[in-house]
């Protein structure tokens, strides 16, 4: 596995990223230390969220519940793809949104500086594009989605990494709505694809369902608070109705399983 994430390193060290004009441009450094594949430490000590995307979780225990956490399947390994591309190199970091979480973290967009100091690999593109991590856009982060979901569907298609059912046990594939075996992915991340049979507007909140019965069957909803950043979407939520989609968010138990989307960039517009 090494080697393989050390030669797709080589084959993507000269990827020349177009920058979306939205980002603004943050600090440069040198990455000191990855701490999982999706995070790093930069030498003066700043703390570096890869913005927009979600690598496999290491395991953890929490002091506050006593939980202890297991870690997800090839979470080893995405760290490792991330300190081959990123340990050693100078970064510069660009911002879509807020620039820090409640964390103190800094929340960005990062791109490895070739010899000339300008913009080379684009370390969130890299790593999908490995299979290493999965796109997962926050509201009110501006990057480039679509080149982001294009690296994972040739990533997918090729079952690199995290999309190889053999390597994870299936832990990371995209859900069908069947109520009942999607049920027992409650209260974690999933990607599920199908066809929305029905919509509706209560009250000022969206439903989109994948069933004749909206208590039992899955459903994605928008809150009348999330509605205001579905203005801008390439889609209109209340006329999918027979369109094939793929979201992704947390999943919940809400009568039947339902997944509350806040970001029009989770949900993927197939046909």
């Amino acid at each position: 596995m090494v080697v393989a994430l050390s030669a797709y390193a080589k084959k993507t060290a000269n990827i020349d990223s177009q920058l979306p004009t939205s980002l603004t441009a943050g600090e440069t450094g040198i990455v000191a230390r990855v701490i999982d594949g999706d995070s790093l430490v930069l030498e003066n000590g700043l703390r570096v969220v890869l913005a927009g995307i979600q690598a496999p979780k290491p395991g953890r225990h929490d002091k506050k519940s006593g939980k202890t956490y297991a870690p997800w399947p090839l979470a080893d390994e995405a760290r490792d793809a991330l300190q081959t591309l990123a340990q050693g190199k100078w970064v510069k970091l660009y911002y879509g949104g807020d620039k820090r979480d409640r964390y103190g973290r800094a929340v960005a967009q990062v791109y490895v500086l070739d010899k000339d100091g300008k913009s080379g690999t684009w370390l969130q593109h890299a790593v999908v594009g490995m299979g290493m991590a999965r796109v997962y856009s926050w509201s009110g982060y501006d990057q480039d989605n679509a080149a982001l979901y294009g690296a994972e569907r040739t990533a997918r298609s090729n079952k690199h990494g995290i999309w190889s059912t053999v390597a994870t046990d299936g832990f990371y594939d995209i859900r069908k709505p069947d109520p009942n075996p999607l049920a027992q992915y409650v209260d974690s991340v999933q990607v599920v694809e199908g066809i929305i049979i029905k919509t509706a507007d209560v009250r000022g909140t969206i439903y989109l369902n994948f069933g004749a019965d909206y208590r039992t069957d899955f459903t994605i909803a928008i809150s009348k608070k999330s509605r205001r950043a579905f203005k801008k979407a390439t889609y209109d939520p209340l006329k999918l109705t027979g369109a094939r989609v793929r979201v992704r968010g947390y999943l919940e138990l809400y009568g039947g399983p339902i997944i509350w989307l806040n970001d029009p960039e989770r949900l993927e517009v197939l046909d």
